[in-house]
């Protein structure tokens, strides 16, 4: 424990029985930023102390002698004016002092601003068994005076009040209700501050318990390779145990990142569904994989929800890619993308154009990738779309005059990409 140097001389003084040499006027006052004080440091005739052998400390740094004036030969006055913010919560140490620098008597000077009223007052509700408020403080007056806040809540057309008295886990400015919370009603709840300098009170806030729900994440998450495709990764998880007696709607989010990053990606369209597949992927990586839960609609609520937790992060690592690497391969990337490119450019003409394939679209190519990398027919880009629109052409009843070379048509070339199309899709339905 530590003692102040006033604390220990009046432990001294009660111990020994000495007679007060001294004393400050006021004790303990209490100012609003920007005041100004008059304090009177008086010794008795029976110390033999005269008045201009005193002077003053604010909080252990002396005070200039042009603020002080001799009152008589027993009072030394100082005058502080235009008075900043308390150094410190418990409050400032004036100290009137010998000229040998031992204390005579001190006062504690508090200077602050009355509290304002708290504001953005969040609460939510962990599986309804229990309630946790933060707020924020309406101004900076409890950054100089010492301010107490407390969070009070009723049921909204009856009950009593009641005090929050648990601290929360969400920071200074929070508090945790653990228990004897009823459903289906409304409450009030507000938040209290106050300090030397008076007293706020926050808006009063109405909500329902289902209406602010979270929950656990999700648990048994597990990540897994898709066969022997070099770009995909599939996730599953199981639903919150600790709400599976609720009639609610869960929604869930899923992120990842590589093993080497700290920058994740976010996948909101999942849904109520409990698996996902991740596309796109760097082959022959380690992905780490999270998920979390919102329940909406808890016994009918309208409201959002709120999302729990992410879960622990579960690693998996997607199939290297085997192909040898050199000019060659380099090559031949770079003659797919080009194909790609002009593939997309011909679709968006076609879609422009041509009446009746709205729905022809890069997609259906990506997709005949996937079903054809599965059937292990080939690997080349180049060599995949000669090989697939050669092949349905071969089917066509009407054989081509071998004798006579056909001008390039693209009505031609969209005739043969639809009917690749439809028996593409026939394989994969």
């Amino acid at each position: 424990m530590i003692v102040s140097p006033l604390l220990a001389l009046c432990l001294l003084k009660a111990v020994l029985g000495i007679t007060p040499m001294g004393s400050v006027m006021p004790q303990d006052p209490i100012l609003t930023i920007g005041s100004s004080l008059s304090a009177t440091c008086a010794v008795t005739s029976e110390s033999k102390i005269k008045s201009r052998d005193l002077f003053w400390t604010l909080n252990g740094r002396q005070i200039p002698a042009e603020l002080c004036r001799v009152v008589n030969e027993t009072a030394l006055r100082v005058t502080l004016r235009n008075l900043n913010g308390s150094q410190q919560q418990s409050g400032d140490n004036l100290v009137c002092h010998r000229a040998d620098g031992r204390i005579l008597a001190g006062s504690c000077l508090y200077v602050g601003s009355p509290p304002e009223k708290p504001t953005n007052i969040t609460c939510w509700s962990k599986n309804t068994k229990d309630l946790t408020c933060k707020w924020l403080p309406g101004g900076e007056g409890e950054a100089f005076l010492r301010t107490r806040y407390t969070l009070k809540y009723k049921l909204r057309w009856y009950g009593r009040e009641k005090e929050c008295s648990e601290p929360g886990v969400a920071g200074v400015y929070s508090c945790y209700i653990p228990r004897d919370l009823a459903l289906f009603t409304p409450y009030e709840i507000w938040v209290e501050a106050s300090n030397k300098l008076g007293s706020a009170a926050s808006e009063i806030i109405s909500l329902d318990i289902l209406d602010v729900v979270t929950t656990d994440p999700p648990s048994d998450v597990r990540v897994n390779r898709v066969g022997d495709l070099e770009d995909q990764l599939g996730a599953r998880w199981s639903s919150p145990p600790a709400l599976k007696d609720f009639l609610f709607q869960a929604k869930y989010q899923i992120r990842y990142r590589v093993e080497d990053s700290v920058e994740w990606k976010v996948v909101d369209d999942i849904g109520n569904q409990t698996s996902c597949r991740l596309a796109g992927l760097r082959p022959g990586t380690v992905y780490f994989v999270q998920v979390r839960c919102n329940p909406v609609g808890i016994y009918g609520s309208k409201k959002a929800g709120i999302w729990s937790d992410w879960s622990s992060p579960t690693a998996a690592s997607t199939p290297r890619n085997d192909r040898a690497s050199g000019a060659c391969y380099q090559k031949s990337r770079e003659q797919g993308s080009n194909l790609r490119r002009e593939l997309k450019q011909f679709f968006s003409w076609v879609k422009k154009h041509a009446y009746g394939c709205s729905a022809l679209n890069i997609k259906l190519y990506d997709q005949w990738r996937v079903w054809l990398q599965k059937s292990h027919k080939t690997r080349n880009q180049n060599q995949e779309v000669a090989v697939f629109i050669g092949s349905q052409e071969g089917k066509s009843s009407v054989k081509p005059n071998r004798n006579r070379r056909r001008p390039f048509s693209p009505s031609s070339l969209l005739r043969q990409l639809i009917r690749s199309g439809e028996n593409f899709h026939s394989h994969i339905s």
